[in-house]
């Protein structure tokens, strides 16, 4: 079974951006579609971004312009870049396959807060 990392959360300013990653054991990393996810505290855990084996992105209107998806598919890792950051984006991160998902990681939290 495939095992997710994903790493570079934290807290950062209203306003200011991070770069998530996340780390799939394994050699079939290439062959799948990833995508990113968010839990905040107390909601459901939402879809965000996706990525194709081609490396085509897709995103949540609500997030499109200020988060960007990429993947090296050399380091098994798949990336989310974001910027601009507001408290509502505070939430913890995870990275999945698509359509149909591996065991989920641990995620990694984003706290937005002056």
């Amino acid at each position: 079974q495939v095992q997710l990392v994903e790493s570079g959360g934290g807290l950062v300013q209203p306003g200011g951006s991070l770069r998530l990653s996340c780390a799939a054991s394994g050699s079939i990393f290439s062959a799948n579609a990833m995508g990113w996810y968010r839990q905040a505290p107390g909601k459901q855990r939402e879809f965000l971004a996706s990525i194709s084996t081609t490396a085509s992105p897709y995103y949540k209107p609500s997030v499109k312009g200020r988060f960007t998806i990429s993947r090296d598919n050399a380091r098994n890792t798949v990336y989310l870049q974001m910027n601009s950051l507001q408290p509502e984006d505070t939430a913890v991160y995870y990275c999945n396959r698509l359509p149909r998902a591996w065991d989920w990681g641990k995620g990694t939290l984003v706290t937005v807060s002056s």
